[in-house]
């Protein structure tokens, strides 16, 4: 069974940081492209970032490029987003997925707030 389990989620004051984990379980991680997407309330899912197979080609939305970093763990299975200089509009549920069949984790609530 494919799972995804994504964690690190809490509350963090303007300009700080949080670690997202995303934990891969009933598949191959290493095959698959994985992304990050959040949901802000009220709005729809968006997407934040992705990153290749191996780890390398992350790329990012415009609005998190610079402050936030994506990376792998192929030998833990693992899939990270570092968050830094983290905004009020950071604030969101955030979800791994799975590419290019979008299977996504259940969500990690980062709110962001003095």
């Amino acid at each position: 069974e494919v799972q995804l389990q994504a964690s690190g989620g809490g509350l963090v004051q303007p300009g700080g940081s949080l670690r997202l984990s995303c934990a891969a379980s009933g598949f191959t991680f290493s095959d698959y492209t994985m992304s990050w997407f959040r949901q802000a309330p009220g709005e729809g899912p968006k997407w934040v970032s992705s990153i290749g197979k191996a780890g390398g080609g992350a790329i990012y939305a415009d609005s998190v490029k610079g402050r936030f970093t994506t990376s792998r763990d192929n030998a833990k299975n693992t899939l990270y987003l570092q968050m830094d200089s983290l905004k009020s509009e950071d604030t969101a549920v955030y979800y791994c997925s799975r590419e290019p069949d979008r299977t996504a984790s259940q969500g990690t609530q980062v709110t962001v707030s003095s």
